[in-house]
Order: C-alpha cells, then sequence, then structure tokens
C-alpha cells in the first residue's frame, strides 16, 4: 500500500501550496484508518519540505514517480520517500529515500547501530544507510514483480538537519555506506546529482504501480530455514529494533564473558520476530565458540526444530542446542556462556513430570549462564502455573547481581503484517480495547464459519499447497482418543462433527506431520510456531452474551493441566481466580488465532458467539462484496463495449474460470465486458483476459489470478503455459471445460504429415497431488484457445 502517489511536479505544487502534510494526513486516515500524531505530522512538513528542494533541479524530471509512506510486504514498517523512473539506460528504478531528521549522533560499537537522540529519549538505533538498505533488500527479496522485471533499487538516507559526517561516514560503517550512501544538511547538491544520475528519464512504466500490485512470494517460515540459519546463512533480513536487538545480544554476550553478568529482556508480540532473533543468536553465538544453547518450556518447538536439523548434525549436537526450561536444576554457575530462553512467559517455577523438581526455573537460568536474553510476551501466559514475567526476570536478575537490559519488538511479520488485526483480536475478545472494532482497511484474511465441517473442509483445501495449515482448539473437550483409537473427542453433535484431538504417536511433531491436517490441534502444540493458515474453534469456555465477553472455566476439560488447581483457587480468592482464568482463557484463543502468517478461520460452538464474531468481521466482507462482486480480486477498471476503447486500452474479459487443476465445471461463455489493461501493457487483438482458479500452477499463477492470454499462437506451443479447451466432456456448441498448464506434444509422421499423438498437459506447482494430464486417444478434442502472457 502507498499513502501518497504522485509525479514530481505534483509533489512539488502540493508542498509550495502547504497541503502536503494535510493530504498524507487524510489518505493515512482513510487507508491505513488511523489519526497521526502530531510529531508524525511535523516530519512530514519538515523532511518533505527538504525532498521538495532537491526535486527543484531540472535534470531530475518532472514526469518521474514520487511515492510516500509505501509499507513493506509482510511488515508493519513503510519507506518514507520513493522516486521512480528510468536511468541513463532506460532501466526501471526505484531510488529509496530514508528521511531522518536528526540534529547529533553517536557511534557505537556495534554492526550498523548508531545512537541518537529521539523523541523519547537517547536511543540506539540502525543506522540509516542500513535502514534504506534492509528496507530494499526485503522489497527485492519478497516481491517477485521486482525481481522478474528487473527494478533496480537504489537505497539512499537523507540526514537534512545533521552538520557533521563525522560519524555517520565513519569507516566503522563503511560496508553499509557503500550500499546506501547517505546524505546530510550540506549535501543536498550531491543528492540531487546522486537521484538524477539513476532518475535520467520520467516513470513512463507506472514501477510504483506494478510494485504495489507485484506478486509477493509467501513469506519464509523459520522452521524450514533453520539449517541454513545454523550454518551461518542469513535468511532472514532484520530490520529496525530486530537489528538493535540482536546486535546488543552479541555485545552482551562478550561483556558477561569477559566480565559481570548479563541479562537481557526482549518484550515484543506474536509475529514480531522473537524466534527468529533467537535462532540468529544461537548460529551466531555457536558459530563464536560460545556454550549456547537454545530454550524454551514448551515442547513443541524445539521438537519441530530438532526434526528440521535431522540430517545436517548429529542428533548429539542437535540434542545439546536445544533443551527444556527444567534442564538446569543441577548446573553449576555460569555454566554456560549463553542461554537464550525463547517464549519466556511458560517458565514455571518448580521443574519436573509432578513439578516437584529444582527452585525456580527464572532463577536456575540467570544462575547457570553468563548471560541469559529472555524473548517474553506476557499476553501469551496460558497457564496458572506460568511465571514468566519482566518483573520476575528483574527480581532474580537483580538477587544475583545480573546487570540487566530491556528492549522490544514491534516491527509486526506475521498475520500479514497487520497490526490491525491483532488490535481485532484483542478488541474482540475483550483484551482491551482498541481502535479496530471491526476488520475493515485490514490486509488479512479472516472468515468466520457457521458449520466446523465447513471450516475443516477450507483448512484441508489451504493446506494441500505447502502441508501448513491446521485446525486448533481451545481445550473443552476431554482426549478420550488417547486410549481409545476408535473414540472421537471433539464431538459437535448438532453439526454432526466429529474429530480427535492430535494423535499421541506425532506428539510435539503434530503441526508438520504429514498426515495431520485431520485431527486438532491445542495451545501446547502450535505455541511458538506458525502456519500459513489456522482454523480455530472457540469452545464454550468463551461466549458472548448481551455483547459482553464471560469465561468460564468450568467448561474446559477436566483434564486440563493449565487450569490445574483453579478450584481450590476459587475457594480460597474466588474474585482472583475468575480474573487469572479469564486471562488464561482469552490469552489462549489470542495466542491460536495469530499462527497463521496469511488468515485465521473462526468457528465458535455457541451461536450468540458467532453472531457476534460474524458482525464484527461482516464490514470487511462488505467491503470486499462492494468492490469485488462481479470479478473478485480485479483491481482494473471493467466496462461496457460501448465504453471500450478495444485493443487500443481495453481487451475483453470473459465470465468464466481456468481450472489451474482439473478441467473445471461446465461454463457457458456470456456476453463479454472489456477491462482497461495497466498503462504499461500495450494491447493488440486476440488478447483477453480471464480468471484461473486452483494451485497446480502456483509457481507461475496465484491461485485466483486474472490472467492475459493472447488467442491463436503461433509456433509451437511446446514449454509454453496455454489455457486449453477439452471439447469432448461437453457439447462442442454449448461451450467446454477449460484449463492452464505446460504444454507438452509427441509428434508422429502420418503420410509425411506431422501430427500429435500424445499430449501432456503438465502442473507448475509447489502444492501436493497435482499430476501431468495426458491425452492419446482424444488428441483432436484438445483445442488451445491461448498463449499465457501475464497476471495483470
Amino acid at each position: 500500500m502507498i499513502v501518497y502517489s504522485a509525479t514530481k511536479r505534483e509533489f512539488i505544487d502540493d508542498v509550495r501550496s502547504n497541503r502536503i502534510a494535510e493530504i498524507i494526513e487524510s489518505e493515512v486516515l482513510r487507508k491505513l484508518n488511523r489519526n497521526s500524531p502530531r510529531n508524525e505530522k511535523l516530519s512530514w512538513e519538515n523532511s518533505l519540505q527538504y525532498m521538495s528542494q532537491i526535486l527543484w533541479d531540472e535534470d531530475i524530471p518532472s514526469s518521474a514517480g514520487v511515492a510516500i509512506e509505501y509499507n513493506l510486504p509482510m511488515t508493519n514498517r513503510r519507506v518514507d520517500f520513493i522516486l521512480t523512473g528510468k536511468d541513463q539506460d532506460h532501466n526501471d528504478t526505484a531510488i529509496i529515500v530514508e528521511l531522518k531528521q536528526w540534529q547529533e549522533v553517536e557511534k557505537t560499537n556495534k554492526d550498523a547501530i548508531v545512537k541518537t537522540r529521539l523523541q523519547r529519549g537517547e536511543v540506539e538505533t540502525n543506522h540509516p544507510s542500513y535502514q534504506a538498505w534492509s528496507y530494499a533488500a526485503l522489497i527485492e527479496d519478497y516481491n517477485e514483480t521486482v525481481r522478474k522485471e528487473s527494478v533496480l533499487l537504489k537505497p539512499c538516507a537523507y540526514l537534512h538537519n545533521l552538520k557533521s559526517r563525522s560519524v555517520v561516514d565513519d569507516p566503522f560503517y563503511s560496508s553499509h555506506t557503500k550500499k546506501a550512501p547517505v546524505f546530510i544538511s550540506q549535501d543536498a547538491i550531491k543528492l540531487s546529482e546522486f537521484l538524477k544520475k539513476h532518475v535520467r528519464y520520467g516513470d513512463s512504466n507506472k514501477i510504483m504501480y506494478r510494485i504495489e500490485h507485484g506478486v509477493i512470494k509467501p513469506s519464509k517460515n523459520l522452521a524450514d530455514a533453520l539449517a541454513s540459519m545454523l550454518a551461518g546463512n542469513s535468511e532472514f533480513l532484520m530490520i529496525d529494533e530486530q537489528k538493535v536487538v540482536y546486535e546488543t545480544a552479541l555485545d552482551l554476550a562478550h561483556q558477561a564473558n569477559h566480565g559481570k553478568k548479563q541479562t537481557l529482556i526482549v518484550k515484543g508480540g506474536p509475529g514480531t520476530g522473537k524466534s527468529v532473533v533467537a535462532i540468529n543468536l544461537l548460529g551466531e553465538l555457536t558459530n563464536r565458540e560460545f556454550l549456547v544453547q537454545y530454550v524454551s518450556k514448551n515442547a513443541a518447538p524445539r521438537a519441530v526444530f530438532k526434526e528440521k536439523l535431522t540430517g545436517s548434525k548429529k542428533k548429539t549436537h542437535i540434542d545439546q542446542m536445544f533443551k527444556g526450561s527444567g534442564a538446569y536444576i543441577e548446573a553449576e554457575s555460569n555454566q554456560f556462556g549463553a542461554l537464550i530462553i525463547d517464549e519466556a512467559h511458560r517458565l514455571n517455577e518448580k521443574s519436573g513430570l509432578y513439578s516437584n523438581l529444582g527452585d525456580n526455573q527464572i532463577k536456575e537460568l540467570i544462575s547457570a549462564s553468563r548471560f541469559n536474553v529472555f524473548f517474553i510476551d506476557e499476553a501469551q501466559k496460558v497457564t496458572l502455573n506460568d511465571i514468566g514475567t519482566v518483573d520476575e526476570i528483574k527480581l532474580w536478575a537483580n538477587k544475583l547481581n545480573s546487570t540487566v537490559t530491556e528492549l522490544e519488538l514491534v516491527s509486526q511479520f506475521r498475520c500479514n503484517g497487520s497490526d490491525g488485526y491483532l488490535a481485532w483480536i484483542d478488541n474482540s475478545l475483550q483484551i482491551r480495547e482498541t481502535a479496530n472494532p471491526t476488520l475493515e482497511d485490514i490486509d488479512y484474511e479472516v472468515k468466520i464459519f457457521d458449520d466446523p465441517n465447513k471450516l475443516r473442509a477450507a483448512i484441508i483445501d489451504k493446506n494441500k499447497s505447502s502441508n501448513k495449515a491446521r485446525l486448533v482448539a481451545g481445550y473443552c473437550w476431554d482426549w478420550l482418543s488417547k486410549k481409545d483409537k476408535s473414540a472421537f473427542d471433539i464431538i459437535i453433535p448438532e453439526f454432526n462433527f466429529k474429530a480427535r484431538w492430535n494423535l499421541d504417536e506425532d506428539g510435539s511433531l503434530w503441526l508438520i506431520a504429514p498426515h495431520s491436517v485431520d485431527q486438532i490441534g491445542c495451545i501446547h502444540t502450535c505455541q511458538g510456531l506458525e502456519l500459513d493458515y489456522i482454523g480455530v474453534i472457540i469452545g464454550d469456555d468463551f461466549v458472548i452474551r448481551d455483547g459482553v465477553a464471560i469465561t468460564d472455566a468450568g467448561k474446559r476439560s477436566s483434564k486440563d493441566k493449565s487450569i490445574r488447581g483453579y478450584k481450590t483457587l476459587l475457594k480460597a480468592n474466588h474474585d482472583k481466580a475468575k480474573q487469572l482464568t479469564s486471562e488464561i482463557i482469552k490469552n489462549t484463543y489470542r495466542t491460536l488465532m495469530t499462527r497463521g502468517q496469511k488468515g485465521c478461520y473462526i468457528f465458535c460452538t455457541d451461536q450468540e458467539t458467532r453472531e457476534y464474531f460474524n458482525k464484527i468481521a461482516n464490514r470487511q466482507q462488505q467491503v470486499t462484496d462492494d468492490v469485488t462482486t462481479e470479478y473478485p480480486g480485479l483491481d482494473l477498471n471493467v466496462v461496457s463495449f460501448e465504453q471500450a476503447k478495444p485493443f487500443k486500452t481495453h481487451v475483453p474479459i470473459y465470465d468464466l474460470q481456468a481450472a489451474a487443476g482439473e478441467f473445471s465445471d461446465f461454463q457457458v461463455m456470456e456476453h463479454c465486458q472489456w477491462v482497461e489493461l495497466p498503462s504499461h501493457i500495450n494491447p493488440s487483438e486476440g488478447m483477453f483476459v480471464m480468471q484461473v482458479v486452483g494451485e497446480s500452477m502456483n509457481r507461475r499463477i496465484p491461485n485466483g489470478s486474472w490472467c492475459l492470454f493472447k488467442s491463436n499462437p503461433g509456433g509451437t506451443r511446446n514449454g509454453k503455459v496455454v489455457l486449453v479447451q477439452h471439447r469432448e466432456i461437453e457439447d462442442p456448441d454449448h461451450g467446454g471445460e477449460y484449463t492452464v498448464k505446460v504444454y507438452n506434444s509427441e509428434k508422429t509422421f502420418e503420410e509425411d504429415i506431422a501430427v500429435n499423438f500424445k499430449v501432456v498437459l503438465k502442473p507448475d506447482t509447489t502444492a501436493f497431488g497435482y499430476k501431468p494430464m495426458v491425452f492419446e486417444n482424444d488428441v483432436e478434442s484438445l483445442q488451445v484457445l491461448g498463449e499465457f502472457l501475464l497476471v495483470v
């Protein structure tokens, strides 16, 4: 998403008329559904005045594109300023400018980290060159349009209030300033030269439009990238405060091993990269020959990580790297150089199967290591035994004479980078009141189901592409199938729905087991891990009555250890017991509902609660319906034939779907409308647009994409992606069935004439279960209708 987009001439006019801050503020409210704080508006007024002065240079073309506040893919971070156009070789180019109002800056001994004074006081933050470069690298990594269409990205930073370059250009930071030059107050002419060197000609190809609407590749999964990360490869680019936490942790680890014990507390909500930074630290500290271990109370992340590493390292080495939080009862003081404690909110006081061993897990972890880092989110405490809080960690660190440093992660990488969705969850579960009572303007897929069978079918369908979709539920049903394999656990009789909790033999590996999508997991088998899609069944422990959330621990399974002891507590202190169990129930569903990177599907067992979620999710659905009723997912103007400019700016759009899977259901082609193509595409006769659905071509065509085809393609078809009609299945006079595949044919000669005797239509996919479609006896009934050109 781009908040503001214009040409250079229009931008300068908006600045000169003193309207730029007002325009951006209005667009932020409209597009991001939030108000802009005063300091943000002042920064627009100040920094954009300076940028407009730079752009006064007549050699920077007036038709160059200007984009302000571009949202980075899959995150909640935004790029300050982008200038687009063509360089001297006519290559499409986007210059990324990181704007800073800093007046002073200090050097640190940490890679890419400087110290400056912001509104909240003196802080350590990213060197502007590293920030600009990391944003450019993130765009290139996620945006397939940038890579495939060879859009050049040129990052730089402009500190228009800074008078001295001694720190920002210090040789210590040279590896970053080489990638992204930094310009200060007196460098206005130099920055202008830099801009016109890379943007010599205007943006005639709508570069930012293509970047904004480009295909975003799926974000990486931490578990899948684990082996590469521990081998020293940079799989996840750390931006903003992630880089600060990482570099600070490395610095404190070295300080602790040459001096006083150090404790680092890192706060961060779901999807802020706590585990990514933790694993990066594990790899780097191991490479620096520290005796280091990754620690978690929950067994599921450790089990999944160990499984993913099998074959890349010896089992004994793997087992030594990943430990449970109860493994340090008898550890000697400062035995380890570093302990990295993930999901620290889940730490318990006692250890052992019967919670009767040791003294206090936080105490034992700090005592056992010279340096310890605790990654924590207190809103993810999900049992009565969880004692992990910032205050508790600080208490034991002070008792054990360990210096405490506190940092926080805020950049959002899960839930499609949507802070709004997380706020919506908190508002919906009535954890806290937020400005997001509905899903309007929230870029994350949320669906509310009225039938658990349909929810299960949707998750099974999503799982086909990558084995990264699962069903989870609140622990409101006994685990009967643990002893009786034929028994069902989760039974919702009014919907004739039956399911089992995850199989005992899969244990903590349920989330990645190849055939476990039919089973239902709970908080203990998914916390600390992530999927593409999560389906959540909200049980009777959380219901809505007259708009008010009511929790009831009595509706949980009697075998649920997370609330064990609450009845005793209820007798001793009724209000405290209600408060604690309410927090646990709400935190549990909050955690479950934030496991999906792409989407969350929800079913509530209680009817009034279903109606409540349908209502608060309905506005987004209504907006979607209003905008894309006739052509879902198409963001282009569609008009009638009378309004179109046929094959000059418009091409026909056919109201049928081509199945990227098996042949689609029988459909009849109706009178078509005409769609206006983006200005960088030159229409020609024979072109048309239609929708491709399914996963069998997802390497090239995402499911549901609207695609441009060229009819009657000449030359060989072998190796090309084509739209094929199979005329034998339905009457040729009434239409037929269509599919899009990679075409391959084998020919034979009959009376010296080459004819096809075998045609193979091949999928090109990462999804499971798709096979080539082979035609030998009915080749003549296949008709190639068009050649795939691109996704519009």
